[in-house]
């Protein structure tokens, strides 16, 4: 490997650009090779990695030689596709962003592609990595003796404009409760540690792309909605997600109880957003109730201003790309596995089906091979 890592990305939309916003940040690193097809959006990669090799297609991109790894960052249902080429042709360490994929179908395509790919792959969780909630899950098994009930709040703004509007429709972003929500979906694993066994779900469109039309046909993405997760170990989740509540001084609240009291975080949405009479926007806040002796104690979690400009992720995009490097360089594994990933979409995936059938949703498993589906 060259003294730089040199990337090569798939996908330079809106996340796309602040990936290269990031890894511009990195010392040692730098973007090699770009393939999007799209030339407003390629343009725009071009300004931010002008010195990227612009390619027409994947195969041409997997021919740049001085590569080291690689990023997927296209629309979500072109996800496994491009995984899959890419192992057939030239298995460098990837980051995949999520959802990892879209579609019940696809899983079985991913378990051979883990069982067979021989580099590291990342999924790109980027919530895991947001300061406030690092700190969250430093301290939550001594602030509350184990959580036994978790709580995930999101109140944002409603999904922004994309290439194509790929994102208004749930054949490419595999539903709601995939496309946003997976990312909390394995947070609650992340930080209960255990499996989920049971999905319960209630959740619709109820004011966001109802007088939207694109090419004739009226967005039928979900904006709204309750999900709760029982766990093997006897612990519960709850998501809670609202995308027409931009207005609040939070956008992400995470509350842990258990045995010896709470732990809650709260994150601010992209400071971009944030309504410039109304000064600085709020600062991200760690806060720890104890039971014994009762009261709370906050602390503020800043976040450094280069990251919050160069991404609207709390600074989490650039650490992810920090310990991926770690792995690209030969130093431990990915801490977001493809098992991960797969998990955290199988979630979600329950969670859309609950939703729309009425009925609770069972995650079963084999043991032999600690495959998990949802359950027909």
């Amino acid at each position: 490997m060259s003294e730089n890592v040199n990337y090569g990305i798939i996908g330079c939309g809106m996340m796309g650009q602040e990936h290269l916003r990031n890894i511009a940040l990195l010392p040692d690193a730098r973007v090699a090779a770009i393939f999007e097809p799209n030339q407003l959006m390629a343009d725009a990669a071009k300004a931010i990695a002008p010195n990227a090799i612009m390619c027409g297609s994947i195969a041409e991109l997997l021919a740049v030689k001085v590569l080291d790894c690689l990023m997927i960052v296209s629309p979500n249902n072109m996800h496994v596709a491009q995984f899959a080429e890419i192992a057939a042709t030239r298995p460098l360490p990837i980051l995949i962003e999520k959802p990892l994929y879209t579609r019940p179908e696809d899983a079985a395509t991913l378990v051979g592609l883990e069982d067979s790919y021989d580099a590291p792959v990342w999924v790109g969780m980027e919530y895991r990595y947001m300061p406030p909630v690092q700190t969250f899950i430093e301290q939550a098994r001594a602030a509350t003796g184990g959580i036994t009930m978790l709580t995930v709040r999101e109140h944002r703004f409603p999904f922004l404009e994309k290439v194509g509007d790929w994102n208004r429709f749930n054949r490419n972003t595999g539903g709601t409760l995939v496309e946003k929500c997976c990312h909390f979906f394995d947070l609650m694993r992340c930080i209960i540690q255990a499996e989920p066994v049971r999905v319960m779900a209630s959740a619709g469109q109820d004011v966001n792309h109802m007088n939207e039309t694109y090419e004739g046909e009226t967005p039928d993405i979900w904006d709204a909605g309750f999900v709760i997760v029982d766990f093997d170990n006897g612990a519960r989740a709850m998501l809670e997600l609202c995308m027409y509540a931009e207005g609040s001084a939070f956008q992400e609240e995470i509350t842990g109880v258990g045995p010896l009291g709470k732990i809650e975080a709260k994150v601010p949405g992209p400071r971009r957003f944030w309504p410039t009479h109304l000064g600085e926007p709020p600062v991200s806040q760690v806060i720890v109730s104890p039971r014994d002796p009762k009261g709370p104690q906050m602390i503020e979690v800043p976040v450094d201003p280069t990251l919050q400009t160069a991404g609207d992720h709390n600074g989490s995009t650039f650490y992810q790309h920090a310990r991926f490097l770690d792995v690209v360089r030969g130093n431990g594994l990915p801490e977001v596995s493809l098992r991960d990933g797969m998990r955290a979409v199988e979630m979600g995936l329950a969670a859309q089906k609950s939703a729309a059938t009425g009925q609770a949703v069972s995650l079963v498993s084999d043991i032999a091979t600690g495959d998990r589906r949802v359950a027909e």
